[in-house]
């Protein structure tokens, strides 16, 4: 087991991006909530990062909206189905929790999905960020709301950006 980290500066804030043998296992924002001691990170290197980099980049610039990078998050069972479910949240959507506990077919899971959601060790590439209350209301987020809240706006359809009420 090879585990590597790097950081890169983004429009909402400087990432720490950790990999292990050659796929993602972290994205931290600076002052994540539940951040793993930085000594889990593993050697700070650039080296295996560049495309990691260079999909975030498009991405931020708006040149990408699915990521195509090997994945290996850490999780059980049941986050693991979750975070599947946000893999598959489209680019520019929301899903409320109870929408993502009715995918798993049970919509009393609603609870247990925002606890998957918020333990999401992938932030952005496995887009957490676009799942919000039953009302639309933003709700917790690792990175804090006004970085969700920055997500969502930038993957928002041009026709609904110049709709916005400031």
């Amino acid at each position: 087991m090879s585990r590597t980290h790097t950081t890169m500066d983004t429009p909402v804030g400087e990432l720490t991006i950790v990999a292990e043998d050659g796929a993602l296992t972290a994205i931290y924002f600076p002052s994540h909530k539940r951040l793993p001691d930085p000594s889990e990170f593993g050697a700070r290197t650039e080296d295996g990062f560049e495309e990691a980099k260079a999909q975030l980049t498009e991405y931020f610039a708006g040149e990408r909206r699915v990521f195509s990078l090997p994945l290996a998050p850490k999780g059980d069972a049941f986050q693991q189905k979750v975070w599947a479910l946000l893999r598959a949240i489209p680019y520019g959507q929301t899903r409320s929790y109870g929408q993502l506990a009715a995918e798993l077919g049970d919509p009393r899971l609603a609870q247990a999905v925002g606890n998957a959601n918020g333990r999401n060790p992938l932030s952005i590439v496995v887009p957490c960020h676009r799942v919000v209350g039953a009302d639309g209301s933003l709700t917790g987020y690792a990175g804090g709301l006004e970085r969700k809240r920055f997500l969502l706006e930038l993957e928002e359809p041009d026709e609904a950006k110049a709709n916005r009420l400031f």
